[in-house]
């Protein structure tokens, strides 16, 4: 009997998971795995992560709020200034680089391994992907694919995308930061959000608009806010692992499409 050698993708045995949370706008997932790792801390006595800085790619986010109503240093560096100061376009990613090397350099003191991207709008080049373990949350169960086998709903527009298409129901997935944008290995999948589309059908682009908005904030409290804490408790409890092939397993099992939540479960055991 051959014994699949697995590694941890973090090991508790290096001691609490050291995170740095990486925000653009409102933070509110960010917010969440702050209250998330304070519950931990009231009811068990520790947490097996912390948060220990917040940066944010822009002046005007919320990122200096959250890290005073949670004592914690904040580092904000304007990325459009950042391009601007070089006479280079947004879309440059020579110059995005450079602007992640600094972000990385920024970041060493906090001593994190662990980026959590809450709301983060930038891509992550190979220079941030390399210096941490990046994970995010997408607003879509980025296990559904299209005829091509590729992931249907990726990108600024997924909820818009998924309601187009008709789909019964929303969920949001966690998954790991990789090269392809919402291409990263699946982590973990929300139970649904059903959608309702007697009561609101999509008879024009300010409709759908107005429905896709209204269903993306209602799936942050069913799926966001619910599976982002608890991937990064399994994450830090070392319940997570990879193979020599580079597939996913938790607990020591397989997950090709993450752990998907049904109805009922709003937590896993």
């Amino acid at each position: 009997m051959v014994i699949e050698k697995l590694r941890k993708l973090y090991d508790p045995a290096d001691g609490q998971m050291r995170m740095v949370g990486l925000m653009s706008g409102s933070g509110s997932n960010l917010r969440k795995i702050l209250e998330f790792e304070r519950q931990l801390k009231d009811e068990h006595g520790q947490s097996p992560f912390k948060m220990v800085a917040i940066f944010s790619n822009r002046k005007h986010s919320n990122a200096v709020d959250i890290a005073v109503d949670y004592d914690l240093p904040a580092i904000v560096r304007g990325i459009k200034r950042f391009y601007i100061e070089r006479d280079k376009p947004l879309s440059d990613m020579i110059t995005r680089e450079e602007y992640d090397q600094e972000t990385v350099r920024a970041l060493a003191p906090y001593e994190a391994t662990v980026a959590v991207f809450g709301g983060y709008m930038s891509v992550a080049t190979k220079v941030l992907r390399n210096a941490f373990l990046g994970v995010n949350v997408h607003p879509a169960d980025l296990s559904i694919l299209d005829d091509a086998g590729q992931r249907k709903y990726t990108g600024d527009d997924a909820v818009r995308d998924a309601l187009l298409a008709g789909e019964p129901c929303l969920r949001s997935s966690t998954h790991i930061i990789e090269e392809e944008v919402d291409g990263g290995q699946l982590l973990m999948i929300s139970r649904p959000l059903e959608v309702d589309y007697e009561t609101t059908p999509l008879g024009s682009d300010g409709i759908i608009q107005v429905m896709a908005d209204a269903c993306q904030e209602e799936l942050k409290e069913v799926g966001d806010w619910d599976i982002f804490p608890k991937t990064l408790l399994y994450l830090a409890e070392g319940r997570y692992a990879i193979n020599e092939d580079g597939v996913l397993h938790f607990d020591g099992k397989s997950i090709l499409n993450g752990l998907k939540l049904e109805v009922d479960e709003k937590w896993m055991v």
